[in-house]
């Protein structure tokens, strides 16, 4: 008889028991190589202005970063910036790390973004774990994280201090991803509740943020 092709693999791998279905008060998105396009794909998917904010961390040459805040800008309804030192971190907004700076959230009503110059995690600055180190401080168990695409570990400890507060964290699948250094981080480390191809994943966020 033929040889069968094996079967598609399904959409959804929930790799843990989802979680208590708390409403996350804050999305933060991080992602290196292939993470612009992959990025592209989730804000297509946003077909209204979320009702809480979006941070972004892309391992990036500094010169690119404002016109990859200006292209996923164009792309939705979701308008996009650089982050500034002091600003308030508000529904309906996307604040992208600044280049060569880390970019984290300091506890207030409502609370606002700190730009951190030190040291370099993992090779990298902006990197993915103090944003999400300093989310889990201010926002707990109310974070919701997905890690994309991206060469390293970076994402997978700050993916754990978010599972330890209680938060939602998403992975990209390896299929998808152009590579999984990073969400395969995330899943070694057993934090991601979800690992998701990019399509299911995208439109995942989009409802997780009252954006669909």
């Amino acid at each position: 008889p033929p040889l069968r092709a094996p079967a598609p693999a399904a959409p959804i791998v929930l790799s843990r028991s989802p979680r208590a279905s708390v409403p996350p008060a804050v999305l933060a998105i991080g992602s290196s190589t292939g993470g612009p396009e992959a990025l592209a794909h989730v804000f297509r998917a946003f077909r209204r202005p979320p009702r809480l904010p979006v941070l972004l961390t892309q391992h990036m040459p500094p010169a690119f970063i404002p016109m990859l805040a200006e292209h996923l800008g164009r792309i939705g309804p979701v308008p996009v910036q650089v982050a500034k030192e002091g600003e308030p971190v508000l529904p309906g907004r996307a604040y992208l790390a600044p280049g060569g700076r880390h970019m984290l959230v300091a506890a207030g009503s409502p609370p606002t973004i700190t730009l951190s110059d030190g040291p370099e995690e993992h090779f990298c600055r902006p990197a993915v774990d103090p944003m999400l180190r300093s989310l889990a401080s201010v926002y707990g168990g109310r974070c919701a994280v997905a890690v994309l695409t991206g060469m390293g570990h970076d994402g997978g400890p700050g993916s754990v201090a978010i599972d330890a507060a209680g938060g939602l964290v998403l992975a990209q699948d390896q299929a998808t991803s152009v590579v999984w250094g990073m969400p395969g981080a995330v899943v070694e480390r057993g934090a991601a509740r979800e690992v998701l191809p990019l399509p299911q994943l995208a439109q995942r966020l989009a409802e997780l943020i009252g954006a669909a």
